[in-house]
């Protein structure tokens, strides 16, 4: 029996323009055509005895989270928030010491959310050899078997061989230039760092009180101000903060004397670029893969991918297409890691494409702004059933809702009335008003926005069933 901890941080910027700031690639569905990263994950593990994971994501992604979970029919996991980021071991001793602290010591299998395996049977058979050896104290990481000499990842080299199988971590090494790759591969005796680990709770914290007393020290003061809200628990802000920004490999697994590794064999990918999503997938006779509506003709070795309209290629190879319904990618398929640049470009312009999609999700459902100009713009509105928008206002726009579908519950003022399919609403500018969906099926509804500003920020809450302020 052990507890997954499935760490769901990161932007992702490499996956642009499907991947971004607010929807990063370990919530989309990149290789699974039903099921995201995250979920996955997840669903990977069905066959080990487990208990329900603990999930560890940012703040902002809180509500997909929960989403995907409840999709999942895993309502009850637990989900950490952290308020900032600070790399892996400070986010891995806040899950220590949550699953500490009703006085059980389980060990932890720590997996990131957005990693592919494709041989689920190898992948049981490595987490059940890691079992064993953080049951005897051991600190596991898992070492892939490389396929080609790869300069993005560090490596472990291996050491002696234990009696209860697995190795001793020998070292790690940072990444290498394509030559030394190469004299690792050779060797047989160098792997990637996959960033996946097994230990026992105590162990780990052990361990980080020995060599990072200020980062257990700081998650300490974090976790002890936790509060539960919802599905979330909610550690101090400022504590979490102060916290400082290291890896679990620099802060314990380099420094520790029990740092073995168990090989993974299982058709692993860190889904890091659109070159990697290329190598993993499926291939047509041209050496195509092809998502979505793509035409081509005399085209090779690309990754094209539609998303909302058609997209034809002629004569081109090696290429990545990546179609959205506001952006689209072209790069040749060396140069994808340069995609961030791209994506430090928008952000350094303040362009909203960095961050979000057209389609925005929401606690209560998703919008997709389908047209916009000087003083008005256009939403279309999907609600999920039960789902209830803020008691809200605005200082600078008024709007008309119009019922596609379902029906809406509306308070406007004082007044609280049902709204069905082919009426419509107004709201005027400085109304109090909120949004309900009553029924089964979502509500779909038009919302047209008009007015002098028609930015998000200008809501004034006054009532907010998921907690936002």
């Amino acid at each position: 029996m052990f507890l997954p901890v499935i760490m769901a941080g990161g932007a992702g910027s490499r996956l642009w323009p499907l991947s971004r700031q607010l929807n990063p690639k370990q919530f989309l569905p990149l290789v699974d055509a039903e099921l995201s990263l995250l979920q996955s994950t997840i669903k990977r593990l069905e066959g080990l005895d487990h208990d329900m994971p603990i999930l560890i994501c940012n703040e902002q992604h809180r509500f997909l989270a929960a989403e995907q979970l409840r999709q999942l029919e895993m309502e009850e996991a637990r989900i950490l928030l952290e308020p900032v980021g600070r790399n892996t071991a400070p986010a891995i001793a806040l899950a220590a010491l949550q699953a500490t602290a009703s006085g059980n010591d389980p060990i932890l299998l720590v997996l990131a959310a957005d990693h592919l395996i494709q041989d689920t049977k190898a992948f049981h058979t490595s987490v059940s050899q890691a079992l064993v050896l953080a049951e005897a104290g051991k600190l596991v990481t898992f070492a892939i078997v490389p396929t080609h000499p790869e300069i993005g990842f560090g490596y472990l080299e291996r050491g002696k061989a234990l009696e209860q199988g697995g190795h001793v971590v020998s070292q790690f090494v940072e990444k290498p230039d394509l030559a030394t790759a190469q004299g690792y591969l050779n060797s047989g005796q160098y792997f990637w760092n996959g960033g996946m680990f097994m230990f026992r709770a105590s162990r780990y914290l052990q361990e980080l009180e020995r060599f990072a007393p200020d980062i257990l020290n700081a998650c300490r003061a974090a976790f002890e101000g936790a509060q539960q809200d919802m599905h979330f628990i909610r550690v101090d802000a400022q504590a979490f903060g102060a916290c400082p920004e290291k890896s679990i490999d620099y802060a314990v697994m380099e420094r520790t004397s029990d740092a073995v590794m168990v090989l993974l064999d299982a058709g692993w990918s860190d889904v890091g670029s659109w070159s990697a999503l290329w190598d993993t997938a499926d291939k047509d006779a041209d050496g195509n893969v092809l998502k979505g509506d793509v035409l081509t003709e005399r085209t090779s070795s690309s990754y094209i991918h539609a998303t909302h309209r058609l997209v034809a290629t002629i004569g081109v190879d090696d290429l990545v297409v990546i179609e959205t319904k506001d952006a689209v990618l072209v790069a040749h398929k060396g140069d994808v890691q340069d995609v961030k640049k791209i994506v430090d470009q928008l952000k350094n312009c303040k362009r909203p494409e960095y961050a979000n999609h057209r389609e925005v999700y929401r606690p209560w459902g998703v919008y997709d702004s389908i047209d916009n100009g000087p003083r008005y713009q256009v939403k279309r509105i999907t609600v999920n059933p039960g789902a209830k928008l803020s008691v809200q206002m605005h200082h600078h726009r008024a709007e008309h809702w119009i019922v596609v579908s379902g029906t809406a519950r509306v308070t406007n003022g004082e007044k609280n009335y049902l709204v069905t399919e082919n009426q419509s609403t107004y709201i005027p500018v400085g109304q109090v008003h909120a949004l309900e969906n009553p029924g089964v099926i979502p509500l779909e509804l038009i919302e047209v926005q008009s007015g002098t500003y028609l930015g998000e920020d200008d809501i004034v809450r006054f009532e907010d069933i998921y907690g936002r302020s």
